[in-house]
């Protein structure tokens, strides 16, 4: 409706706000009660037979798998701005949400935001997560200046601070928004504008600030405008260099006030804008390496913006692991029929189990996570929706764990893969790897040796070896 009628979707977002002071008597109601969520204690593993969309069928924290309890390997984190923030938008809904939640009185006050956070820790703790995830401004509201906006920061991370302590649960990253404002419309780093540059410094200083108070493992960068929309009015150049000074400045001051959390790029290839110069994992490894950042900088990988860039789900999670800079996973994924980044939850296994076989090789993703950059969809308006969501895809993930412990231990896809690759292990093969090959040493080995033999990829076989694996039947 609000798409063909756009004019009565503004009058029924306007009407929203004439009843604001019924929500604001909600969320005094919700304040004097003592759980936000008490149809759910603590989600418990129930195991495969269990119907209980409440329980988990196959995350059993604690299990072993390959040396290590699942919990390690996984290192599950909810983020703040989709489950505690997102109100069921897309680009459709002109700012029309359908997700209500009756702690949210809908005002900018530091009174909402602890309230929320109470909230989230209730939700963290029942769920059974060890890690969350914020941007500055959707843990804290937004002031009417700078400086008050990072006032709210400071309050408002106080007492995450305090609920850290209560709950044990701790911050897998911190990262700043320097996309939504309208001072960042031309991006943050890479601003033509040196005045909006250096506001989206401030801004990172001060959420790196935060990210330090909370014990934050990871600090994270995500370029949502660090690109262009019109070559007519771009220096590509410029930008580049600016935006490496920008990330060199960042690292500079996390070395300077003692803070060890790793430095993360997200990459994404378009959306917001046409071209985002963090394309995709190669993109943004050859620009690290190009201005001498590849030792400061990991990568977090989004499979969904890696479908976006026109890959497999898997395949710049991978890519940066075989190079030694996956340092964390936003483990969502989008829909192939849908134009935009949907940030679904996965629930398919069999992707599931390339990243956790990925993972499990490069021996874990610490001090990164598994972080749940997911929204329930806009029709999923229970509350209920919230867990169930989480459980099924930490479910789908637990699966992908096992099947790749399985695969691993098995060894045989392993075992034909490197067969495959076999000749390279030996002779003017083993020379060339080394770098001390020739084009005349490869021109002698062919005048002598003829046509190579014709050897079957045998797709289809890896394909059922794979699935095999994948069985619990045959265990």
């Amino acid at each position: 409706m609000c798409h063909r009628f756009p004019h009565l979707s503004l009058i029924v977002c306007a009407l929203s706000r004439v009843v604001t002071p019924s929500l604001r008597r909600s969320a005094r109601a919700f304040s004097a009660t003592p759980e936000a969520f008490p149809f759910v204690q603590k989600v418990q593993y129930e195991g495969p037979k269990s119907t209980n969309p409440l329980g988990f069928k196959d995350y059993n924290a604690d299990e072993m798998i390959m040396g290590k309890p699942m919990k390690d390997w996984c290192r599950f984190a909810v983020v703040y701005w989709h489950t505690f923030r997102g109100g069921g938008m897309d680009p459709f809904s002109y700012g029309c949400p359908t997700l209500i939640r009756p702690w949210d009185d809908g005002t900018n006050s530091i009174e909402n935001a602890n309230r929320r956070v109470d909230v989230a820790f209730e939700f963290f703790t029942k769920l059974g997560v060890e890690y969350y995830a914020w941007h500055d401004i959707d843990i804290a509201p937004e002031g009417a200046t700078m400086a008050e906006s990072f006032d709210n920061l400071e309050k408002v991370t106080d007492y995450a601070l305090t609920k850290q302590h209560e709950t044990g649960v701790k911050l897998l990253w911190g990262t700043s928004n320097l996309f939504s404002n309208k001072r960042y419309m031309n991006g943050g780093g890479t601003n033509p504008d040196f005045h909006a540059f250096a506001c989206g410094a401030a801004t990172v200083k001060k959420a790196m600030d935060c990210t330090l108070k909370l014990g934050g493992e990871n600090y994270v960068f995500w370029g949502g405008r660090e690109g262009y929309n019109s070559i007519l009015n771009t220096d590509i150049k410029m930008e580049l260099d600016n935006f490496a000074a920008f990330l060199t400045m960042a690292r500079d001051y996390r070395n300077s006030i003692g803070a060890d959390f790793q430095l993360l790029i997200e990459p994404k290839p378009r959306e917001p804008t046409k071209h985002q110069y963090d394309y995709d994992a190669q993109t943004v490894m050859g620009f690290l390496e190009h201005y001498g950042l590849e030792k400061d900088f990991k990568l977090n990988i989004e499979p969904n913006h890696t479908t976006l860039a026109g890959h497999d789900y898997e395949h710049d999670i991978i890519v940066s692991s075989k190079f030694d800079m996956l340092g964390s996973v936003d483990c969502n994924t989008g829909d192939p029929l849908v134009g935009w980044d949907t940030d679904q939850f996965l629930m398919d296994e069999r992707k599931a189990t390339l990243v956790m076989k990925c993972i499990v090789e490069q021996g874990g993703l610490a001090p990164g996570g598994l972080n749940f950059d997911c929204k329930v969809r806009r029709e999923s308006t229970d509350l209920e929706d919230m867990f169930i969501s989480h459980i099924a895809s930490m479910d789908c993930f637990a699966k992908g764990l096992r099947n790749a412990a399985r695969l691993i231990e098995q060894g045989t896809l392993d075992s034909m893969v490197a067969d495959r690759y076999a000749t390279w292990n030996s002779g003017l093969a083993a020379d060339v790897k080394a770098g001390k090959g020739s084009l005349d040493a490869c021109y002698d080995f062919v005048m002598a040796n003829g046509e190579p033999k014709h050897i079957s990829a045998q797709q289809e076989l890896y394909e059922r070896v794979f699935n095999h694996g994948c069985d619990d039947r045959v265990d």
